[in-house]
């Protein structure tokens, strides 16, 4: 049986920071941030690192309202230039540690702050997993590529490529429903339950002689995902534990991975 999959190229994140959570009226609200003093020197390109944090008083200050903290989430930044996109500047975002006690979130961000996290330290093979990222951009179209609606006859008035009525005279305005005209695609979707094939270490084991098509080769850790995912190549995609946890069964053996050429190389 064969099935297409996606190699996902997958280096490790940097561990900048670490932020801290209470809980109020309007959600939640910071209560403090620590960050460490091992950063990388592209981190600046995005915002401004201190030269040298006093993680001393801020762990201080955290201590005097410890009874108040409810979540730990870990500040990671991507590396770009362990991959071949040709990008300097990080992605930098948030990451909820989940799992335990507070007390035991806190204990374990403690012991990642600083550090590089690899993917193979998070997910596991034949696990599954939610797949985050924005879809591919079609600019300007209209409804009836972007809806899919029927054309008009030929000899309709006015247009063909268009709704027939847009709606009645009571109301006096057109309804969100109606297909029209506008911005197609470039939208954050969700893949839910993708299925984690491999997990590996060395890029060159799956990229195809002359490299991906619009990508070029792989450099560093990899995931190959059963099926599709959104978004086009070199945009960044977000992996996360499956939200809605239905298993699909068991993960298929990969026995083979077809390498061959796309660019006639």
């Amino acid at each position: 049986m064969t099935f297409p999959v996606t190699v996902v190229e997958t280096p490790p994140l940097k561990v900048s920071g670490l932020r801290f959570y209470e809980n109020s009226n309007n959600g939640l609200r910071t209560i403090g941030e620590v960050w460490s003093n091992d950063q990388d020197k592209d981190l600046k390109r995005i915002i401004k690192v201190p030269e040298k944090f006093d993680d001393a008083k801020a762990w201080e200050k955290l201590d005097s309202s410890k009874n108040r903290l409810v979540e730990v989430r870990a500040i990671v930044s991507s590396k770009p230039r362990n991959t071949t996109i040709g990008r300097k500047t990080p992605d930098l975002f948030e990451v909820k540690i989940d799992g335990g006690t507070v007390e035991d979130r806190l204990e374990f961000g403690k012991k990642i702050l600083g550090k590089d996290v690899k993917v193979s330290e998070v997910f596991k093979e034949g696990g599954e997993v939610d797949v985050i990222s924005i879809t591919k951009g079609k600019g300007i179209q209209g409804p009836v590529r972007r809806w899919g609606i029927k054309k008009l006859k030929h000899k309709s008035r006015k247009t063909v490529r268009g709704v027939g009525s847009i709606g009645p005279w009571h109301p006096h305005y057109v309804m969100y429903s109606v297909p029209s005209a506008g911005q197609m695609g470039f939208a954050q979707r969700t893949e839910y339950n993708k299925q984690i094939l491999k997990l590996g270490e060395n890029g060159a084991d799956v990229t195809p002689k002359g490299g991906f098509l619009r990508y070029g080769p792989v450099k560093s850790d990899y995931t190959i995902i059963r099926g599709t995912i959104p978004g086009p190549a070199r945009r960044l995609v977000a992996l996360r534990y499956p939200a809605r946890g239905l298993p699909t069964g068991e993960a298929p053996k990969l026995e083979q991975l077809d390498l061959s050429s796309k660019q006639g190389v």
